[in-house]
């Protein structure tokens, strides 16, 4: 496969294997945009299969393709070996290969000995009659007479030559052609190979030794006629590495499209398409209102902080659609009902978040150590009795705290631990009240709220200097202006 608009896979095999590399499935899989990065796959079979699969793009990975649809079809199958067997088809265990192995070369010797026994009895049968064909020819005349001249020629044969009537029977349906010379030197000569197999199928019956030089034998030979130079043995197709895909590729199959995701104070939560600015005409469910909207992809994942501590993972491509009012999260994974959702956001590798309870408790935590692969989620801060009440990103040099007594104290980031699961330092100190919000921010940059109009404010660092502390001080009244809801507004 190549950056052409198309590529081509050839799978070189019989034209009756078209079937199994499952052209329907690909079309399946295009039709419900399983495979994003496939446009169409046609069937241009010949003599040999031939699929051409169109990318999207000239953009599209070809190894990144070609991996997810090993992975949907059945261009690659893989199957579990698990050699629960009928031990002497009888008794069903599991085996270990060696026994496996043993019980097949056993398998061989009764097939060895049922086969030669089949044989020795035709070969028995087959001298039989040849036996009445040799009597035959030394008494032609006599035989050519009973025939021609007497009522009951079958039974005169073998009262007059002691034949059987097996012998008799075969005597009377030969061709007058077979009366030949050359006919009876072919009958002593096969009379003479058939005896002298006749007497090796016995002795091999007789010993078990000889059994298995012979299925030795038949097993090597099985290897000469089937090994990899011969036109049998050959392999038709050829071992690969497996590329080094560094991509998820459940994520990689895909199909990013811009999502905004819901949700709501009652913990309903759904995917509009597109990012949406003006969402002022949006439903929700009576006295329920919107908590959270989060501009997002299809490919992300989002993360919902818990007053219970916990962090829970969500795949965006799994959120329910616009339609409706959602689902509630709880059906997603198992947030106990005395708790709520904290806040939403897009997880970003590698960043760092700060995390604080109500009691003005928190710490740092990488965001990777926070992503959660089951549905109970990841238990991350220990609220002991308070509620976890903050989640923002670590991303400067300055750390505002505000309580809901209205005291607000900055002081520097790294006097806050980082830590993976714990219950933190003090982060400011309250005799009455909680923490109601927290912001890092650079010293370079200023702090910066949201009034209740959405209008920005942005005080210097210079003019923070009455704030300014260190970690675990109560503070001083916010500044004028601050609004009346103890946040600084939006986090993420």
């Amino acid at each position: 496969m190549d950056q052409r608009p198309y590529a081509v896979a050839r799978v070189a095999h019989a034209r009756q294997r078209r079937e199994a590399v499952g052209v329907e499935k690909l079309a399946e899989l295009i039709q419900e945009k399983k495979v994003p990065q496939l446009s169409d796959v046609r069937d241009e079979s010949a003599e040999t299969v031939r699929l051409v699969l169109e990318p999207k793009s000239r953009a599209v990975d070809p190894t990144l393709l070609m991996e997810s649809l090993f992975r949907l079809t059945e261009l690659e199958v893989r199957f579990g070996l698990n050699m629960n067997v009928l031990s002497g088809g009888q008794i069903p265990g599991v085996l270990s290969l060696r026994d496996v192995l043993k019980q097949w070369l056993e398998h061989r010797q009764v097939v060895l000995v049922r086969r030669s026994r089949f044989r020795l009895r035709k070969i028995e049968h087959r001298l039989e009659v040849l036996d009445g064909y040799l009597i035959a020819y030394l008494n032609l005349d006599e035989v050519i007479r009973i025939v021609r001249f007497e009522d009951e020629p079958r039974q005169r044969l073998m009262a007059r030559f002691k034949l059987t009537e097996v012998q008799a029977d075969a005597i009377l349906n030969l061709r007058l052609k077979a009366l030949s010379k050359l006919e009876e030197v072919e009958i002593r000569s096969e009379h003479d190979k058939l005896t002298r197999e006749r007497r090796e199928l016995k002795q091999l019956l007789k010993s078990d030794e000889l059994q298995w030089e012979r299925i030795a034998a038949e097993i090597r030979d099985t290897r000469e006629r089937y090994g990899k130079k011969t036109e049998l043995g050959r392999r038709r197709t050829a071992f690969a590495d497996a590329p080094a895909i560094e991509v998820d590729l459940d994520q990689a199959m895909i199909e990013k499209e811009p999502i905004t995701v819901i949700l709501s104070e009652k913990g309903w939560i759904r995917a509009l398409r597109g990012h949406q600015d003006d969402l002022s005409k949006l439903d929700f469910k009576q006295g329920d209102s919107m908590k959270r909207a989060v501009k997002a992809s299809t490919t992300d994942r989002l993360l919902l902080f818990a007053t219970d501590g916990k962090f829970f993972t969500l795949e965006a491509s799994q959120l329910p659609g616009g339609r409706g009012h959602g689902e509630p999260v709880r059906l997603m994974f198992d947030l106990e009902e005395n708790h709520d959702l904290v806040d939403l956001f897009v997880h970003e590798p590698g960043r760092k978040l700060l995390v604080g309870a109500t009691s003005g408790h928190g710490f740092i935590v990488p965001e990777d150590e926070v992503v959660a692969s089951t549905r109970k989620g990841r238990q991350v801060m220990n609220v002991n009795g308070e509620e976890a009440c903050v989640c923002v990103p670590a991303d400067g040099d300055s750390v505002a705290c505000i309580g809901e007594n209205r005291k607000m104290l900055v002081f520097p980031l790294d006097e806050v631990n980082e830590m993976t699961r714990g219950k933190g330092v003090i982060l400011q100190r309250y005799k009455d009240g909680k923490l109601s919000d927290v912001r890092v921010f650079r010293k370079t940059e200023g702090l910066t709220w949201l009034d209740s109009a959405g209008r920005t404010f942005t005080l210097p660092h210079a003019e923070l200097r009455d704030w300014i502390g260190q970690r675990a001080q109560a503070g001083r009244l916010a500044p004028k202006g601050f609004p009346r809801s103890n946040r600084f507004g939006p986090a993420f």
